[in-house]
């Protein structure tokens, strides 16, 4: 097995691995996911570079999202950079748990750069999970442009990793932690470690 060839066997799920099964409390198909955390730069609506991805649940374990290209996500002059895509394939692929009710974290991430994305552009992403194994979560991903069933410019494989939120709590900086545990928002406080996609 050469270097190369390694990397891509860790995303292919075991033999033994199973089907997901989407959780009986999921959100609905169709339903906006909203953001787990204010601050996320993927989701949250506090950060003014951030994407402000939105996801809705798909059918199955799957999920679609959009997000716009804009003027701080750029890379090369007037083209979204490639960490930016990478950072929203991961967000979406992240959205997925949330249909598993499980809290996980990225354990590998695999991005292919298909074509450039203009800024100004909206990049229609499909993620779904493929299969689960113990802690691991496999799963797939696809951004578009130019519409929903339009050409592919990024795609990503990924397996995430079921954690308790002790894994956030013990690792996270002290005062966000705080802060979101003193949210007296009770909804807002448990979501804020929901997800870390």
């Amino acid at each position: 097995m050469s270097g190369t060839d390694e990397p891509r066997a860790r995303l292919t799920p075991p033999k033994d691995a199973v089907a997901p099964v989407r959780h009986a409390e999921a959100p609905a198909p169709g339903e906006l996911l909203g953001t787990h955390y204010d601050r996320c730069f993927g989701c949250g609506t506090g950060q003014s570079h951030g994407l402000h991805l939105e996801a809705r649940a798909g059918e199955g374990v799957s999920v679609r999202a959009e997000f716009t290209v804009k003027e701080a996500h750029q890379g090369a002059p007037g083209l979204a950079h490639g960490g930016v895509l990478a950072t929203a394939l991961d967000e979406t692929l992240g959205s997925l748990n949330w249909l598993l009710r499980v809290i996980a974290v990225t354990g590998r991430l695999e991005t292919d750069f298909v074509r450039p994305v203009p800024l100004g552009t909206v990049l229609h992403l499909d993620a779904r999970v493929t299969a689960v194994d113990g802690r691991k979560i496999y799963s797939t991903a696809v951004g578009r442009i130019d519409g929903p069933d339009g050409p592919v410019a990024v795609r990503a494989e990924a397996v995430f990793i079921e954690v308790k939120v002790a894994h956030f709590i013990d690792n996270g900086r002290a005062e966000e932690i705080q802060a979101a545990m003193a949210d007296p928002d009770q909804a807002k406080r448990a979501r804020a470690f929901e997800v870390n996609p």
